[in-house]
């Protein structure tokens, strides 16, 4: 039965909206800036983080990321000595910040011990409720015994309570957005989530200082565009990244096209890899045609992200945060946005 509390609210996704055009004195993109503050001690050129997935981060994403400006969040689904060797593969290579994931039980102090020690800047507390008692712990534990020596990057939360609750826990940036990747099937077995813009839109809101890192759902530059519109600092990508290069993983080849495996952590595959039996299945796996390079990617990105800001005539982040100004669409509308011609002839 529904109750009181039960909210009928509209949801926004990234299709049902889109930004409107504006006055630009802007004459190349080479005056456009993309660069980011995670915090007053992280700065990056390219506000784009990859996912600490196993098919997506290890040393050479990392490494690569860095290299591009951006950041990559090492996974953790390995030995303390595999995560920390990967780390300090990925400093010697791309130099930092370099970041490297961590849970909330068991040896997540020594890990981030040994992450630290290993030279990453960014610890992120990666779960898929964030907003959960075990996460209020590890929080106070780490910003007590490492202060602001790191970076402590949480997540994931959907509501703008979560959001201020991690911040005032102790995160200085926090993963938005739940229940909207493409590899994931929260909603369909939890019932639960909130669109990854509506999410953003909420948390934007905010007046706690820690950043917003959108995290799902984002299937293009435009999109990309869009959720630094609506107030993330930064995004986090998966599938965009995923069979490049970089991503960990050997090519498969499928009637002689390459591909690579891109699977969610909560999926049937993963969990059985890295704890031996499953749980609650959250995600599928999935096969993703081999994109080379993963600078070639980036740089698409990049391109994609300062065009946006020159529709708005922002030459900065803070610029376009300010001038952004959203429309919806209707569904026709949102045909119309994709290309649609008739490609039979």
């Amino acid at each position: 039965m529904l109750n009181d509390k039960t909210r009928y609210q509209t949801a926004l996704c990234f299709d049902d909206v889109l930004l409107a055009p504006q006055y630009s004195d802007i004459e190349s993109r080479s005056e456009i800036s993309c660069a980011t503050d995670l915090c007053s001690r992280i700065a990056l050129d390219l506000p784009i983080i990859s996912s600490p997935m196993d098919t997506i981060t290890g040393y050479a994403m990392a490494a690569s990321m860095t290299s591009a400006g951006g950041a990559g969040i090492i996974h953790r689904y390995n030995t303390i000595e595999v995560q920390a060797k990967a780390v300090r593969s990925a400093v010697v290579r791309g130099g930092s910040p370099v970041g490297a994931a961590i849970g909330v039980t068991g040896d997540y102090i020594d890990r981030t011990c040994a992450l630290y020690d290993a030279g990453a800047k960014i610890v992120c507390v990666d779960i898929a409720h964030g907003h959960h008692a075990l996460m209020r712990h590890a929080l106070k534990v780490l910003r007590n015994t490492f202060g602001t020596t790191i970076h402590i990057m949480a997540g994931n939360v959907a509501t703008l309570e979560g959001f201020n609750d991690l911040a005032d826990w102790g995160a200085d940036s926090i993963r938005v957005g739940i229940g909207g990747g493409s590899i994931c099937s929260t909603r369909i077995q939890t019932g639960h989530g909130i669109p990854t813009l509506q999410s953003i839109i909420e948390c934007s809101t905010t007046d706690r200082d820690a950043t917003i890192i959108a995290d799902g759902g984002i299937r293009n530059s435009g999109d990309i565009v869009k959720a630094l519109a609506a107030g993330a600092n930064a995004v986090i990508l998966g599938s965009l990244l995923a069979g490049t290069t970089q991503a960990p993983g050997d090519l498969v080849y499928v009637n002689g096209l390459p591909y690579k495996e891109y699977r969610g952590m909560a999926s049937l595959e993963a969990q059985i890899d890295w704890r031996g039996h499953t749980s609650s299945i959250e995600g599928v796996s999935s096969m993703v045609p081999s994109k080379g390079n993963v600078s070639e990617v980036l740089g698409q990105l990049r391109n994609g992200i300062c065009s946006g800001f020159s529709y708005s005539g922002a030459r900065s982040l803070s610029e376009f945060h300010a001038k952004a100004n959203f429309i919806k669409q209707t569904s026709a509308g949102t045909v119309e946005s994709s290309t649609h011609i008739n490609r039979n002839l």
